[in-house]
């Protein structure tokens, strides 16, 4: 395995801005950065073996400073929205910043997406970790909590994340990667014609801010039935009123397992290439979200915008609203408990 590193510049704060290529035997590589430690991109082979990036993100590596869509971004302390919020925790009300409508999303705006972690090549050449502090009432979460990700990158184009987190104080917590995929390289054309399998047969309908309604429901019979291979681009366009909501997919599908076994959550496959990524998660959910507010007003790799609906982001994670829903799965973290989440990304051919 081949690591070069590269520090761009600086923060105002005067840290280095770091990245990581990780190139393996067959040329296919990956791209690290330590701005909120991201997957800055994916270089895999088609069908003919040629080699293209699959992940939209930034030409300019000091652009992740200021990355409304999440390119890549490790999210948290919590991802995805809870609403108004607003939680309780230990018989005390905390008070979020509310920057998405009138909930909060993805740890908020200034959130560890947006902050330098501490990197390093670790032992065995085929890792990259990514530190961060998170410290008490940093966006008014309770508590210190200590996060490391962790990237490793095989000869088989295998990407594995794995994301840990300890407290000293009970607080909340949902960790994601908030990759996004256009199989057809550099993000050129639209994904729906991409061809997407999701192992869950029940989802969770969203209210008009995509806070979701409660329990969650049968896929079968709707647009949101992805049991079976399905292009993403079939049902999009219906005038379905959660699609309406979302304008295209915006929600959380429920996986099989909730006792954090690693199991299949999805397939996606670009039938003219033949890309296709098989992922895993320890996570219960994964949230699809078809790229439907990218208004191409952001400048993407090799100068093309980043339109709508040019890049799905699969995201494993919690549901949403957890920390609101004691029906949910757990997303509480104690002082002595580890917080420990893997994903697991395979590219390969169809």
């Amino acid at each position: 395995m081949e690591i070069t590193q590269n520090v761009h510049g600086y923060s105002p704060q005067g840290e280095a801005v770091v990245s990581y290529k990780l190139k393996n035997k067959n040329g296919a590589s990956v791209q690290l950065c330590n701005i909120g430690a991201t997957l800055m991109g994916v270089k895999v082979p088609d069908r003919k073996g040629h080699l293209a990036d699959v992940v939209p993100g930034y030409e300019n590596v000091m652009d992740y400073f200021q990355d409304p869509p999440y390119f890549g971004k490790t999210v948290g302390r919590y991802a995805n929205r809870i609403a108004q919020g607003l939680f309780t925790l230990e018989g005390k009300e905390y008070r979020l910043a509310r920057n998405n409508g009138p909930n909060h999303l993805h740890g908020g705006p200034d959130s560890m997406a947006f902050k330098v972690w501490v990197s390093r090549i670790d032992e065995g050449d085929d890792t990259v970790s990514f530190a961060y502090a998170n410290p008490h009432k940093e966006e008014n979460y309770p508590g210190n909590m200590q996060v490391t990700v962790t990237y490793r990158w095989s000869e088989e184009n295998i990407l594995t994340i794995e994301l840990r987190a300890v407290t000293d104080m009970t607080t909340i917590v949902n960790l994601t990667n908030h990759t996004y995929f256009n199989l057809q390289g550099e993000g050129t054309t639209s994904i729906h014609d991409h061809i997407l399998t999701l192992n869950a047969d029940h989802y969770l309908p969203v209210d008009k801010t995509s806070i979701p309604l409660g329990e969650p429901v049968p896929v079968a019979g709707t647009p949101f039935d992805f049991t079976k291979a399905k292009i993403i681009g079939k049902d999009i366009k219906l005038p379905d009123e959660q699609l309406l909501i979302g304008n295209g997919y915006d929600h959380c599908w429920c996986l099989p397992l909730r006792d954090g076994t690693l199991q299949k959550a999805a397939v996606l496959i670009d039938p003219y290439s033949g890309r296709a990524v098989t992922i895993h998660t320890t996570q219960p959910g994964i949230q699809v979200y078809t790229g439907n507010w990218l208004d191409g007003s952001g400048t993407g790799k090799n100068g093309r915008p980043h339109k709508r609906r040019h890049a799905v982001a699969l995201e494993c994670q919690n549901y949403p609203n957890s920390p609101n829903r004691p029906d949910y799965p757990n997303c509480i973290l104690r002082p002595g408990e580890m917080y420990l989440q893997q994903i697991v990304y395979t590219f390969g051919i169809k």
